[in-house]
């Protein structure tokens, strides 16, 4: 039988046992690069270079030497900073997977590669967690790009960093015996790094934001050796009170006010079914309780619309715009309408 996986808290308990090196990690890889990357000093100083260019004499030997000297030293460090961020992000990731293999998967029984059909867990909300988790690592790869000198119309394929982070957990739960890799998870990671690859490939910028909002439920005291006894274990275990959204601004002189769509599922005791049998053997059946699927329509605010000169801003901006702010909300769930004052 397949072990409870909700999240598959692997990161969580990573974190919590190696906590300096993960928070080291994080700086190095979405703290430095978004520092820089949020002015897009290189792309302006490659700009500024140009216009430049043009509006001096041809036959300028003095112009022509210090151009050259310009865009030579500008060429060799965007190569330095790709460096960094290929050694930060192709490194970290593996080091990453290193850790997870011997820190959480060794604990467990191991088996030949096998696939497990989750496809029908949680109402498919750990699939959104797949997917939101992937987003963001694409747009972190966009940025790093952007802070590389990478053009912007080659900006897109640093997004796959998404998919090359993730989708290599599927070996590791396919070499368990309590999981499997889960062609659902793939398929997930893989339509998270198409929303932020896509949109940087055909607008070079990102009009739809995928963004993330909790609130406590009743269910994890339920059951909480499930669904989280702290607010930091059920902001990742319990389903119930996470809510994904995709937010637009359709108003071009109002840009960081937006329209938000949301998703989300209640009622969840179990990735399957309401029914489990705890240590003591003890069936517990919650199978009246219904489980069901929410929609939302609320309003957002674009962090990374509000114009400042401020490079922290930018990059606190930046990292705070993945969550989605609480503000009145309809929601649509089993055949009826109702309203929220105020929701998150």
């Amino acid at each position: 039988m397949k072990y409870w996986t909700p999240v598959k808290p692997l990161f969580y308990n990573f974190m919590k046992k190696r906590p300096v090196f993960c928070y080291a990690w994080l700086l190095l890889f979405l703290v430095i690069p978004l520092n820089g990357s949020c002015l897009n000093f290189d792309e302006s100083v490659l700009s500024d270079s140009l216009n430049f260019e043009l509006n001096q004499p041809k036959d300028s030997s003095i112009f022509q030497r210090l151009l050259s000297t310009e865009i030579t030293d500008s060429a060799i460090n965007f190569k330095k900073r790709r460096t960094l961020c290929y050694a930060v992000g192709l490194g970290g990731t593996a080091l990453a997977h290193i850790a997870l293999s011997q820190l959480w998967y060794k604990d467990f029984p191991q088996s030949k590669f096998h696939f497990f059909n989750d496809n029908k867990e949680w109402l498919q909300m750990d699939k959104c967690g797949h997917a939101f988790s992937s987003y963001y690592l694409g747009l972190v790869g966009i940025e790093a790009a952007k802070w590389a000198g990478v053009p912007k119309n080659k900006q897109w394929k640093w997004a796959i960093f998404g998919s090359i982070f993730q989708d290599p957990i599927e070996i590791w739960d396919g070499l368990s015996a309590g999981w499997g890799a889960s062609l659902g998870d793939l398929a997930a990671n893989t339509t998270g790094t198409l929303l932020s690859a896509g949109q940087q490939a055909l607008w070079q910028e990102q009009k739809i934001k995928m963004k993330f909002s909790f609130h406590t439920t009743n269910f994890a005291k339920q059951r909480p050796n499930v669904l989280g006894q702290s607010l930091n274990e059920q902001l990742l275990k319990d389903y119930n009170g996470q809510t994904y959204w995709l937010c637009y601004s359709p108003i071009k002189k109002r840009k960081w006010i937006g329209l938000a769509i949301g998703y989300g599922a209640n009622g969840m005791l179990g990735g399957f079914n309401n029914v489990w049998t705890d240590k003591n053997k003890v069936v517990h059946d919650y199978s009246n309780t219904p489980r069901y699927r929410q929609y939302y329509l609320s309003l957002d605010i674009d962090f990374t619309q509000i114009k400042t000169k401020s490079k922290f801003l930018k990059t606190l901006f930046f990292m705070a715009n993945c969550i989605k702010i609480p503000a009145p909300a309809l929601e649509f769930c089993r055949g009826k309408f109702s309203g929220h004052g105020f929701y998150f």
